[in-house]
């Protein structure tokens, strides 16, 4: 990567802003309200100050400029419970009850002290708000197929529906494989023995009895039917490609999340708003980085491609050293970790040399073109090994491609968890 240091810093300080409170990003704010989707990313999934400063941005675009819906990076299943808490459909004493529900790994992504103060917000901000004018809250990942499937076959059981039988016929065929999505993927890729017609049938049937279910229940009881039944049937296809084809598998889920994030917009209607949280290796666009080299696609990419430039605005987080919340491997135990400093001539590294304090940038015309060079990004996921992260933790970005503005906390600190029992 040909990097200009000197000049890359100087770049920084002359249009970079100081942070020092929320109302110092007013003017990053304003310029991101003009969008009708604002993608708010983070460059791991355990950064207290990542979710706190979401939080604040989020609050600013709901009560100031009229957003409509929060969709995060998390299971449908567990974020329409808070959905249901944040409207007044349920009995939760609070949050933090609320949050307690995220059980399956990694649970800290949701269920944590940070995102609280915002759940609350949002409950006081709908109280007097009418039924349609209520700012929602959503999890439009793909990963929660079992969840999703029982919670099809309650609701319809519940209602006596037409369809149970199409639903107890997909859940029957997934009863095998004991919840264990690599069992399952297994027998996809390479026995050929799929659940894949029966979720099919199942979405296509229940698409074509929407006159039905809308007529006996609210829209959003449809949308949370129609929201699982299209997690079961992209989820089947996500843990096939799993087993076989990494790159296929990370571009069935992403479309996943801007189809999702599209039905619900249709169910706000027209004028509907929405802000995105998610990863950064998410929201920022793919074509901007080495991802497009690899034949990956992602949700910036592809709702620029789909809504238009102009009608989204993401946002990048990043942090040059503190600690973080994540864990060794797959499944286990999280525990606190220390960020090391940022690699040498990374963006992370050069916004600190830049001053040692929190900032932000917005890339305009003016200055897109001198953020444009490839430079290491850092990314930090659930999994993380600090101690070798120069060997696969930086991804080639053109920063100013890549985003619309972006956000950086010079030093940060790991999330608290809220404990929660998990999925055995």
């Amino acid at each position: 990567m040909f990097i200009k240091t000197s000049e890359d810093i100087k770049n920084i300080q002359q249009y970079s802003r100081q942070i020092r409170k929320i109302e110092d990003l007013n003017d990053l704010i304003l310029k991101a309200s003009k969008a009708k989707y604002v993608l708010l990313g983070e460059a791991t999934h355990g950064t207290s100050e990542f979710y706190t400063i979401r939080a604040d941005i989020s609050k600013k675009l709901i009560k100031e400029h009229g957003y409509s819906f929060i969709a995060v990076e998390g299971d449908w299943p567990s974020c329409y419970e808070v959905n249901q808490y944040v409207k007044g459909y349920s009995n939760y004493t609070d949050a933090r009850e609320v949050l307690s529900q995220f059980h399956r790994w990694p649970t800290w992504m949701w269920a944590n002290e940070e995102i609280t103060p915002l759940i609350e917000w949002i409950k006081e901000y709908n109280r007097e708000k009418k039924e349609e004018e209520k700012v929602g809250f959503y999890g439009i990942d793909v990963y929660s197929l079992w969840e999703s499937m029982e919670e099809i076959v309650r609701y319809l059981k519940n209602i006596h529906s037409p369809d149970l039988e199409k639903a107890m016929q997909a859940i029957t065929c997934f009863h095998p494989y004991n919840k264990r999505p690599e069992q399952y993927g297994m027998s996809a890729a390479f026995l050929g023995e799929s659940c894949r017609e029966e979720v099919i049938q199942l979405l296509q049937s229940i698409l074509s009895n929407r006159k039905l279910y809308t007529e006996q229940d609210n829209t959003e009881a449809y949308l949370n039917l129609q929201i699982n039944s299209l997690v079961s049937k992209n989820a089947e296809a996500y843990y096939e490609a799993m087993i076989t084809d990494d790159s296929k598998s990370w571009n069935i889920r992403d479309h996943h999340m801007v189809e999702t994030l599209e039905i619900i917009s249709n169910l706000y209607g027209e004028k509907a708003r929405g802000i995105v949280w998610e990863h950064n290796t998410h929201i920022g666009d793919a074509r901007a980085t080495s991802m497009e080299e690899e034949g990956l696609i992602n949700v910036g990419q592809i709702t620029r491609e789909k809504f238009g430039e102009h009608n989204v605005y993401a946002i990048g987080f990043g942090t040059y050293t503190g600690t973080v919340i994540a864990a060794e491997k797959w499944g286990a135990p999280y525990r606190i970790m220390d960020i090391p400093a940022a690699q040498r001539n990374s963006w992370e590294e050069h916004l600190h040399r830049a001053g040692a304090y929190n900032k932000y940038i917005t890339f305009t015309e003016e200055n897109r073109h001198l953020f444009d060079r490839l430079i290491g990004h850092r990314a930090v996921g659930v999994i993380y090994e600090p101690a070798l992260e120069h060997y696969g933790n930086y991804v080639p970005s053109k920063i100013s491609r890549r985003y619309d503005g972006f956000i950086y906390v010079d030093q940060s600190n790991a999330v608290m968890p809220i404990p929660v029992k998990e999925e055995t």
